[in-house]
């Protein structure tokens, strides 16, 4: 699939921007197509509306959320480690549109909850090829977004050495738990 064209991703990423910087209500096509740089006329051209707007940003969301859990199955150290250590960073274009997504959610666009619930299924199947129990995975995915609103908000960062080593403490006691030897 060839990129999008420059302008259409420069649109995309205003309105993450103006929707994490100063949230929905500031974020009008206005406003988006100067932050992005275009006229109006240009955005109209790849988004006719507001909620195309919404629905493009959806989509890139989506695109992003994939290319994540790609990276966690492809992670050397596994998907939980991979969740865990991404999930202190705020670097990505996927935590600009996840913040984006996220306050989307909050107003009046449904649709956003459901693409942040795909987003958090993605994670938990990931994780759960690795830890084998789907209690577990949902725990790990919950402990991934402890870790991101405290680093969000600039908290002192945790042990991760000691968190993945519950999770193994926690993978195991599942496994023996679920074995028939423990029954």
């Amino acid at each position: 699939m060839p990129p999008p064209p420059a302008a259409r991703a420069k649109v995309l990423r205003a309105f993450a921007e103006l929707l994490v910087e100063s949230g929905e209500r500031s974020a009008t096509l206005e406003a988006v197509a100067h932050r992005a740089g275009v006229s109006k006329g240009g955005l109209l051209y790849h988004f006719g509306s507001k909620d195309a707007l919404v629905d493009g940003l959806l989509e890139w969301g989506a695109e992003l959320a994939a290319a994540d859990v790609a990276a966690m199955r492809a992670a050397p150290e596994g998907p939980v480690a991979y969740l865990l250590r991404t999930s202190v960073d705020f670097d990505g274009e996927l935590e600009l549109v996840y913040l984006a997504i996220t306050g989307l959610a909050q107003g009046s666009h449904p649709r956003a909850r459901g693409a942040l619930d795909a987003t958090h299924a993605g994670w938990i199947a990931a994780v759960q090829e690795q830890v084998g129990d789907p209690v577990v995975a949902e725990a790990v995915v919950l402990l991934s977004d402890g870790l991101y609103a405290r680093a969000s908000v600039g908290a002192e960062r945790p042990d991760l050495e000691a968190l993945l080593a519950l999770v193994e403490r926690l993978t195991a006691g599942a496994a023996a738990e679920g074995s028939p030897a423990a029954g």
